[in-house]
């Protein structure tokens, strides 16, 4: 399949595709007695008593803003490519009104670039007032990017916080730096790779050691992310490193790989990184060296590290994933906590968009090829998917590629996922179906719509800060934008997303209802399997 790094703006999945197109269970953790919490105030400052010190907050309206808190160490020199470790308590008042820096990635039409290492930082935007009594539901974002770009200083929360939740948005590493694999990097356990999916742990451990203060409540957190961020949700709910962290998941556009490499594979490509990166140790003693090439590994230029990278993932480390995210979803080996999941109806026409300029257009003549490099299939294979998706159904023949990615790589494994799910937890899907949601993050193609593309429902639950088009959304859209709020937030809530005033969202099961998140109102849909083609992809997949 084909895939992109889409940098900080649009949160592109696909790792594994990336480097073949371009290289681009209820919480019961326990929390102490519920007291009220007095947040203080400096002027019109609010300051707050974390466990590694006081922080100064700023006032943004009728909302508290904490910026740039630290929750673990800074992952440089030796605790490069290791576990996080904790953040260094300070004395007086920390200033917590800018954004730490994000973590190490290439500058880009998508991102800015970075080469702090020195990047784990959280930022907590709560109600505004001084007693809150550790009441309030808590969100923690998990942004997308490949998992090799974007930051959590993207993304505005203040709807979410205004209908009565705590949000937390975090950074995590990202590329080599957050998922490298190596013989020579493994811990005391045993196992190596998945440091970004560690960092998000430690950051919602956290959470539940410091949230209380802010008026959140530890034992109400939902996770919630998008592409690379939604595949980072799921790793959570499968993760027992994880368990008792969080009470719901919301996972958007994320079910895009639920294949994990075993540890060997990955070591392979990370013994591959290294050597091209000059770290092969000639040394036959084998823990000498693999000590010299941790060594080598650890003095390395981050700008070397990002060049030479290529597609980065998740692996079955043993520690963080002890099996791959989709056989733990099968077997009903994951966190069962109330669990929200959808897909956009477009997904991958935001690629086809992204790719044009190294591919070419798709046409009649290279579509089949197209779909063969898109689905991952042969060229037999993509004879039998073109004439199932036949372009006389289709404006043009990129919006069939379009069809072709979307219902394989995004919708029918989407579906699959809520079956397995719902088996064993209340799931409850979602399509986001606005056919004429601005596209913020590329411009207009002549003769091609975006559709509702992959990341184009971001700009309904947040205030992006920035993006590369802005656009502005319709009145009929705000109202969308506000019904899609509520129903996060009272998910977040009650652990169901139905909500005052809104269209009921139905519980995914035997019918497969799931709600349509189309402007202005929200209504109900049966006919998702049908519309994608998943009983075509199940056979042709065996997707189930």
């Amino acid at each position: 399949m084909l895939g992109t790094g889409i940098g900080r703006r649009a949160c592109g999945p696909l790792a594994a595709a990336l480097a073949a197109a371009v290289t681009l269970a209820a919480c019961t953790t326990a929390a102490g007695p519920t007291t009220p919490t007095q947040r203080k105030r400096q002027g019109s400052n609010p300051i707050v008593a974390s466990a590694d010190g006081r922080l100064r907050g700023q006032a943004a309206g009728t909302i508290d803003e904490f910026l740039g808190i630290p929750y673990a160490a800074p992952p440089v020199g030796p605790l490069r490519w290791r576990p996080p470790q904790p953040a260094a308590h300070w004395t007086g008042v920390r200033p917590a009104t800018k954004f730490g820096p994000h973590c190490p990635q290439t500058g880009g039409p998508f991102g800015l670039a970075s080469m702090s290492e020195n990047c784990l930082f959280l930022n907590v935007y709560a109600p505004a007032g001084s007693l809150r009594g550790g009441s309030l539901p808590v969100m923690v974002w998990i942004h997308g990017g490949d998992l090799t770009a974007g930051e959590s200083n993207d993304y505005n929360p203040a709807g979410l916080v205004r209908d009565g939740v705590v949000v937390v948005t975090i950074n995590y590493r990202l590329g080599a730096l957050g998922f490298l694999a190596d013989h020579a990097l493994k811990s005391p356990n045993g196992s190596s790779g998945d440091y970004g999916l560690m960092d998000q742990e430690a950051a919602l451990r956290w959470v539940q050691q410091n949230i209380r203060q802010f008026g959140g409540n530890p034992r109400s957190v939902t996770i919630f992310g998008e592409s690379a961020g939604g595949l980072s949700v799921l790793a959570q709910l499968v993760s027992p490193a994880a368990r008792g962290l969080f009470a719901r998941a919301i996972i958007e556009s994320g079910s895009y790989s639920l294949l994990q490499p075993s540890l060997a594979t990955a070591e392979a490509s990370g013994e591959a990184f290294a050597a091209k990166a000059g770290c092969a140790s000639q040394t036959a003693a084998s823990q000498i060296a693999a000590s010299q090439t941790a060594a080598c590994l650890r003095r390395l230029p981050v700008q070397t590290i990002l060049n030479d990278q290529g597609a980065v993932g998740p692996d079955i480390d043993g520690t963080v994933l002890t099996q791959s995210i989709g056989t733990a979803l099968a077997r009903g080996d994951f966190s069962h906590v109330p669990v929200i999941d959808g897909t956009n109806h477009d997904e991958w026409r935001l690629f086809i968009a992204i790719f044009q300029p190294l591919t070419g257009p798709v046409t009649a003549a290279n579509y089949q090829s197209m779909i063969a490099s898109t689905a991952s299939v042969s060229p037999a294979e993509a004879a039998v998917v073109a004439a199932h998706y036949p372009l006389s159904s289709f404006a043009s023949p990129a919006e069939a590629l379009g069809a072709v990615g979307t219902d394989a790589i995004f919708a029918c494994p989407a579906l699959a996922m809520d079956r397995d799910l719902s088996r064993f937890t209340p799931t409850f899907g979602y399509e986001f179906n606005d056919e004429n949601a601005p596209e913020l993050f590329l411009p207009p193609v002549s003769g091609f719509s975006y559709g509702a593309a992959h990341a184009s429902e971001l700009q309904y639950l947040f205030h992006l800060n920035e993006s590369e088009f802005p656009g502005t959304l319709t009145p009929q859209q705000q109202w969308l934008s506000a019904s899609m709020q509520r129903y996060w937030t009272n998910f977040a809530r009650s652990g169901s997303p139905s909500a005052p005033g809104e269209p009921p969202w139905p519980r995914f099961g035997g019918g497969q209802q799931m709600i349509s998140l189309v402007p202005p109102t929200p209504q109900v849909e049966t006919g998702f399997a049908a519309e994608h083609q998943c009983a075509f992809w199940a056979a042709a997949r065996g997707l189930g």
